[in-house]
């Protein structure tokens, strides 16, 4: 498998980066949406980043539509709601797909190396999350109904 850390990922901007400067970080990777019924875990998400970030942890969250078109909104106005709203201080990325033919390359290889239940590579719903550890090793997937605070422990062990 590609390096998490090099694989090309959208910019909230439309640009092209990779997660280089996340490398040697513990990261939390979730399909998110704004009009969602998780889209309360932008909380939980965001206490976790605060919690941890000087420890060396990020959440990286990549706003998807394919879901009940829960995510119709253009970067500005999701960048928007994620702070007016939430007060989110962890990076937002680019509008991604998480499933079909235009699945995003980051996607491609979360969804390999952390099937979900009986060996699905498919992503359910927004708010599915996989927990990278600082060598850019998957270690795990939780889908939507895992709340944000349940992974602290994990987190805390890989930090």
């Amino acid at each position: 498998m590609e390096m998490i850390h090099d694989i090309p990922v959208k910019t909230a901007d439309g640009g092209e980066t990779t997660l280089a400067d996340h490398a040697g970080k513990v990261l939390l990777i979730v399909n998110t949406a704004s009009k969602c019924g998780f889209t309360p875990q932008y909380e939980g998400l965001e206490a976790l980043h605060r919690r941890y970030a000087g420890r060396g942890f990020s959440v990286l969250a990549f706003p998807c539509n394919q879901f009940g078109a829960q995510e119709p909104g253009d970067a500005a106005e999701i960048a928007n709601f994620c702070t007016t709203r939430y007060d989110v201080t962890f990076p937002v990325l680019g509008k991604i797909d998480v499933n079909g033919n235009n699945t995003a390359p980051l996607y491609k290889a979360l969804k390999q190396a952390a099937p979900g239940v009986l060996g699905t590579k498919a992503i359910k719903w927004n708010f599915t999350k996989f927990l990278i550890d600082r060598a850019g090793k998957v270690v795990g997937r939780h889908g939507p109904t895992t709340a944000p605070q349940a992974l602290a422990e994990e987190i805390e062990r890989l930090l």
